[in-house]
């Protein structure tokens, strides 16, 4: 090891949760119910019938679980609100209790030199907007707009980094055009309004922060990079369609102000007939961009898999996680230099990059999970060598803080740092927790243990 810091001193290194998987408690001091709250309730769609009912408890634990990110000495600690916790209806009156719950929070971070990064979006929708038509509503950019707007006023001062949407290209890939999460519509058409109003709904909260916030606003998205399974032209080509899908969809129109042409063979000819002051409201600029990195995607041309016309392919020999994803680190330098050259210097966040794997049993006072360290510090080696190609990479946050409810999968999976006994609410540090504290400690230097 080198005795210079190999990451800038002020470089935030951090970790990742969100409301939903975390938090339980979700009816609690007058919030409502958001759309994962009922779908969780849904009979055979989530694994083992498992809700966030209590999920890590963090909303009564809160302050314990501060404590654990100081003694991993954590810069930054990346969380998301429950709209429903701050406005029950969706739009209107605030609920007061529930907006002290985060503000509480933001201030005791501050206290113990935590920088707080905050989403105001992370897929838990209020049930009752839900109702109205979701993101498929065209009135549900201002909903979210009034809804930012209230959060801006209320953090003004105590919150630096704001992000709008985490991963909005799930909520409708997973939500609009497929069943596996709400409002699980499998619907072509709605995925492409969802997708326009997600955008609008995005552009409008960053004028809102520029009318009322202070501090620094962006976006997250999930990005991998994709690769064609043989070098045939329709192979070549299907690999083109679902680059444009994942990677470009949500990005072009907010950096470039244009959506990627590949959408029109996927959505259809009358997608793009929106009225054209619609794109000047998207590309509002933003201060940074968050990006989350769990694997690559290897594709061939399939024509009975509409509307992509591509499917997956998953190649022999490799290390996958627990997710079923391909351990492939480099990805993550990939993912960096292409947005660089894509899209120029904006201020970069890796915002969720981890592994979930089947844990031992706790050990004494200790979780040994070295797959996980491994999977770390491989990933934070790519990321390093993207910095040092001149990305301007300016923080990481790991996923996740805590083993947490993992969407559909509920509790089979697990991501933290932190073990979570769900019985008990015991919390065990795991060895990849220790390790990225020592990451922390060297200014990166530990990765080359």
């Amino acid at each position: 090891m080198t005795s210079q810091p190999l990451f800038p001193r002020s470089f935030l290194w951090g970790a990742a949760t969100s409301a939903y998987q975390i938090e339980g408690s979700p009816l609690a001091d007058g919030a409502g119910p958001s759309n994962w709250h009922r779908f969780t309730r849904m009979a055979g769609r989530i694994v083992g019938g498992d809700t966030g009912d209590l999920a890590c408890d963090h909303y009564r634990r809160w302050r314990d679980d501060i404590l654990l990110m100081k003694q991993l000495g954590l810069k930054a600690y990346r969380f998301s609100l429950a709209w429903n916790r701050i406005m029950p209806d969706g739009t209107g009156a605030i609920n007061h209790k529930g907006l002290d719950f985060y503000l509480k929070l933001v201030d005791t971070l501050h206290e113990e030199g935590i920088e707080p990064f905050l989403t105001l979006h992370h897929w838990d929708l209020p049930a009752v907007l839900d109702d109205r038509g979701g993101w498929a509503h065209r009135d549900s950019a201002q909903w979210f707009a009034d809804y930012a707007e209230q959060v801006f006023r209320a953090f003004k001062g105590r919150v630096e980094f704001f992000s709008t949407f985490n991963e909005p290209w799930v909520i409708v890939e997973a939500g609009y055009l497929h069943t596996a999460h709400p409002p699980a519509l499998g619907s072509v058409a709605k995925a492409a309004l969802a997708t326009h109003n997600l955008l609008r709904a995005h552009g409008m909260a960053v004028q809102a922060f520029r009318a009322t916030g202070s501090g620094q606003i962006g976006l997250v998205v999930n990005l991998e990079p994709k690769y064609a399974a043989t070098h045939e032209p329709d192979d070549v080509a299907a690999m083109g369609r679902m680059h444009a899908w994942m990677n470009c969809q949500f990005l072009d129109p907010v950096l470039l102000g244009s959506y990627p042409l590949q959408l029109n063979e996927i959505y259809g000819p009358d997608w793009q007939r929106f009225p054209a002051a619609d794109m000047t409201v998207i590309q509002q600029p933003i201060d940074f961009l968050g990006i989350n990195y769990y694997s690559r995607g290897i594709v061939r041309n399939d024509p009975t898999a509409t509307p992509f016309l591509a499917s997956p392919v998953k190649p022999d020999k490799v290390e996958y996680t627990e997710m079923g994803w391909e351990v492939f680190p480099e990805g993550l330098k990939i993912c960096l230099l292409w947005v660089q050259k894509r899209y120029g210097d904006i201020p970069l966040y890796v915002t969720e990059n981890g592994a979930a794997y089947a844990d031992p049993p706790v050990d004494g006072s200790s979780i040994h999970d070295p797959r996980r360290t491994v999977y770390y510090r491989l990933h934070l080696q790519s990321a390093l060598d993207a910095l040092r190609l001149g990305v301007p990479l300016r923080g990481y946050f790991a996923w996740s803080l805590l083993d947490n409810f993992e969407w559909t999968a509920g509790y089979s999976k697990r991501f933290g740092l932190i073990g979570v006994d769900y019985i008990t609410q015991t919390r065990t540090l795991k060895d990849s927790a220790l390790f990225y504290r020592r990451v922390i400690e060297s200014d990166g230097q530990a990765i080359w243990e």
